[in-house]
């Protein structure tokens, strides 16, 4: 493939790269502040996962769908800058509305518009490295995106403590209501997330469609087959539809956990848009977005495939951090599981400082990785790096004194700093330009499935085997972030 792009400046890039610190800022009020909102509003530890199921879901659907959409789109603002904008503004709203849902379901509900909001911003983001950037800098694209992430979320993730401690602002309120220390988060990061978006926008120029087509003048063959290619998709229907209706039999005849619908509900809808698949394969309508996307996830690049694994239990481990981390730690370490006590709110806005701190390091650790990469590798340093990331989440079950626990936040760091940056690397030379957008949003299969599975069986684990302790929902991530270290040794690179 040849790829004659100019390459850019340090500013250019960071112009780029810039709004994601703004779409951080709505991810980590989102990932630090919704379990907190839940409890607040009545929600029962173990009825946590379920409700957070509306995140990765959201993602499931949205990201390739407007990664398709991005890649046929081109008009005054370009070709993913639209998606910036219009992302921008319902996530903006979002933040001001969800601290302020009077009742839990309309705070999950709340959830599921902001994070389908973000998605329409951050997937665009992605494809626009691959854009822009020829394929020597993608590697530093991706790691600036990185940097703005880790600096946005350190800031994000510590406001309710900022609110609190320099601003002398209330972090307890009556029961059932949000503490404005958190609301007046929330305001702040919708301020900041619509100003960083919209310097992008400004700052950043995109190249037509017929400027890339003469950037990659590629051989389409491959990809051409890829499109064409007779999966039997009638085959696949069936056998997750039958899987997924036996799952359901199961769950309802034996009176099993009712998160155990979500599995099932999985399994049948894909069986049913594998039918729905077949049905204009037979037809041979074959040239709309619907097919289009369900065939390109079963003639994805090979190199997608083999990072499925390492994907899966990578984001296994952050979910059950990012559910169970305040209730972790408010329990464990804080002795108090009553969302109106000094306690508990304290716990809490300390796990708000060790998300920020873990996204600091994280910043510090995108400046390191390069050069750890270059030293042994793409594979080893991003196996390297999760083991950190276990080392960190297993550790809170041995540090009594919660003022410790800053220290783990290091290996978390450069975990998340590396699983923003290095599965993208591997992937982004393997990916048709042409298909940019729409093969990043299939990319997120691999991080939204295992997301799903945790909000199914997290809770179903924790209270069979360890007697509804969320502590415990820590050290499986611990496991599986070194499940995930051994799937990407065995990575195949060309």
């Amino acid at each position: 493939m040849k790829n004659n792009k100019p390459d850019l400046s340090f500013w250019q890039i960071w112009n780029m790269c810039f709004g994601f610190l703004g779409i951080q800022f709505g991810f980590a009020l989102q990932n630090g502040n919704v379990s907190r909102i839940f409890q607040t509003l009545g929600a029962n530890v173990d009825d946590i996962p379920i409700l957070w199921v509306a995140a990765p879901l959201t993602g499931l659907i949205v990201q390739p769908i407007i990664g398709y959409w991005s890649d046929k789109t081109w008009g005054k603002l370009g070709r993913r800058r639209p998606f910036f904008l219009y992302g921008a503004i319902l996530t903006t709203l979002s933040l001001f509305i969800m601290p302020n849902s009077p009742t839990l379901w309309i705070a999950a509900g709340m959830l599921w518009i902001m994070d389908a909001s973000i998605n329409v911003t951050m997937e665009p983001f992605r494809a626009l490295v691959g854009d822009n950037l020829p394929n020597k800098q993608r590697a530093t694209g991706y790691a600036m995106q990185s940097f703005f992430i880790g600096v946005g979320a350190v800031v994000a993730s510590a406001l309710p403590w900022m609110m609190t401690n320099w601003f002398d602002i209330a972090n307890t309120a009556a029961a059932g209501q949000i503490p404005d220390s958190v609301k007046y988060s929330f305001y702040f990061g919708a301020v900041v997330l619509l100003v960083a978006v919209g310097w992008t926008i400004i700052t950043t120029k995109e190249y037509s469609p017929e400027e890339l087509a003469a950037f990659n003048q590629q051989d389409q063959t491959e990809a051409e087959q890829a499109v064409s290619a007779q999966i039997n998709f009638s085959k696949g229907g069936s056998v997750f539809t039958v899987l997924g209706l036996a799952v359901l039999g199961l769950v309802m005849g034996l009176n099993l956990e009712k998160e155990l619908y979500l599995l099932a509900a999985g399994l049948v809808s894909f069986g049913v848009i594998q039918f729905i698949a077949a049905t204009l394969q037979a037809k041979n309508h074959t040239s709309g977005g619907f097919y289009q996307v369900v065939n390109d996830v079963f003639t994805m690049p090979e190199a997608m495939k083999q990072l499925a694994w390492v994907q899966f239990f990578s984001w296994f481990a952050l979910f059950a951090m990012w559910i169970y981390t305040t209730s972790a730690v408010t329990s464990f370490h804080y002795g108090s599981s009553d969302t109106s006590s000094a306690a508990y709110n304290n716990g809490a806005d300390w796990v708000g400082i060790l998300f920020a701190a873990y996204n600091g390091f994280a910043a510090l650790a995108a400046l390191c990785i390069p050069i750890i990469v270059k030293r042994v590798g793409l594979k080893l340093a991003h196996a390297l790096n999760l083991i950190l990331g276990a080392l960190g989440l297993a550790s809170f079950m041995f540090i009594q004194d919660p003022s410790l626990l800053i220290w783990p936040m290091i290996g978390i760091g450069f975990a998340w700093a590396s699983i923003l940056s290095l599965p993208y690397a591997m992937l982004s030379t393997s990916v048709p330009s042409h298909k940019m957008g729409v093969y990043m949003g299939i990319f997120n299969f691999f991080i939204v499935i295992p997301q799903l599975l945790a909000a199914s069986v997290l809770g179903l684990i924790l209270r069979h085997f360890f007697q509804n302790q969320p502590i415990y929902a820590l050290m499986l991530g611990a496991v599986s972030f070194v499940l995930a270290a051994v799937a990407v040794l065995r990575v195949k690179q060309s």
